[in-house]
């Protein structure tokens, strides 16, 4: 079965086109500043060859054509037609309370999505384009929503629940969701299955750090608690998004600044994190170079960048009352290998121990980072939300017919 794997974002579609029967990438790339002046589709071929395509693209349905377009081409395509294509498997964002796993898309589904947009403003209407616009081009295809908040709703209530009137959480559904489930499910299977640990008996706890990060404690295969809540802004501090703050500075900076909600929002989602604090980048990369060249304020961010990781994580021992596996993923998690080892040597009192010689030179594979006497295993698993969406998409369409 060949599954195309839709991401949509704001001013973006990212794409996969997988053969689930061989495991393989038939091609990939994405459609960026859509709406916008100077767009672009970026293609990567089945062969690895890259191809940059430029034209003004102004809406979803638009870049989805142009991607539809690219993959059939007799020049860059991997199939030869439409009709090869079996499924389309969706990344969305939020399902709210009302979904716990992935779902054959019905008008029904559509209909719950579109109530989700209140706590989803500027995820779930793009989520939706690309449904809509599949539904326009490809109406006989099946397609699967696969949430973003899913996995977490598992997580108790007292886990979930904020420290507000009940009310307002019955009213308008204000409570904890989390993000990145999709990672965080694919790479805590794939860590017990390469550990050869049985996933239904185990204490994990895994780490998505990047530009957007959040961590995630597993138990028995179920999410118990993560790091973002409400929106992505809670928890960790991040590429552009402050993570936990005290309320009281938001109301503070308002008055004072004598700015609206918009505007505050855009200040700690967009502007804060490591590129407010560092005053210089986002970017890792420009951060440990701004570093060795003496910069403090960039010193300062990434001190604060791994300290809100080892403090969540020690959390999240104690809240699963020890821990078995923990995982690295993400851009970070995967390559900034001086980052995992300062993490880590935070939890040397309990005998988790890694081989910094091993971690040092790790970038990017499945590899165990811990010593064999570490008393906790310690993984970097490489994440893939697109196979693990194309995985459910698979499972789903199968039973369904």
């Amino acid at each position: 079965m060949k599954i195309l794997v839709l991401n949509c974002g704001s001013s973006s579609v990212k794409y996969k086109l997988l053969d689930m029967n061989t495991n393989e990438e038939l091609g990939s790339g994405g459609v960026e500043k859509i709406g916008m002046k100077g767009s672009f589709l970026k293609h990567k071929r089945q062969d690895g060859q890259k191809i940059l395509c430029k034209g003004e693209v102004l809406e979803h349905q638009l870049a989805i054509e142009y991607i539809l377009g690219i993959l059939t081409s007799e020049k860059h395509g991997a199939i030869s037609s439409l009709d090869e294509i079996d499924a389309v498997g969706h990344r969305v964002v939020h399902g709210g309370e009302k979904f716990n796993s992935s779902v054959l898309i019905t008008d029904d589904v559509i209909q719950k999505i579109v109530d989700c947009i209140d706590i989803a403003p500027l995820h779930n209407p793009p989520n939706l384009a690309g449904i809509y616009a599949i539904n326009e081009l490809m109406p006989s295809v099946p397609q699967v929503a696969v949430f973003d908040t899913a996995f977490h709703q598992t997580m108790p209530d007292y886990a979930y629940m904020y420290g507000i009137p009940y009310s307002l959480y019955k009213k308008y559904g204000i409570r904890r969701y989390g993000f990145h489930g999709t990672s965080h499910r694919f790479v805590s299977k794939r860590a017990c299955d390469f550990l050869g640990v049985k996933y239904c008996n185990s204490k994990m706890i895994t780490a998505h750090i990047g530009n957007g990060a959040s961590i995630a404690a597993i138990e028995n295969g179920k999410s118990v608690d993560t790091s973002m809540g409400f929106t992505p802004i809670e928890g960790l501090m991040m590429g552009t998004r402050s993570g936990d703050v005290d309320l009281g500075v938001v109301t503070f900076l308002m008055e004072k600044e004598m700015i609206g909600a918009a505007a505050v929002s855009t200040l700690f989602n967009k502007h804060s994190g490591v590129l407010g604090v560092s005053g210089l980048s986002s970017d890792m990369r420009d951060i440990e170079k701004a570093i060795s060249e003496g910069n403090e304020r960039a010193k300062v961010a990434l001190d604060m960048y791994e300290y809100r990781i080892k403090k969540y994580i020690g959390s999240y021992i104690a809240a699963l009352n020890g821990v078995d596996v923990l995982v690295f993923t993400g851009g970070v998690g995967e390559n900034q290998t001086a980052t995992r080892e300062k993490v880590c040597e935070g939890f040397a009192y309990m005998g988790l121990k890694i081989d910094k010689e091993l971690n040092a030179k790790s970038r990017g594979t499945e590899v165990v980072i811990s010593t064999s006497d570490s008393t906790v295993k310690v993984v970097v698993i490489p994440t893939d939300e697109e196979l693990m969406i194309a995985t459910d998409t698979l499972e789903i369409v199968n039973s369904s017919n």
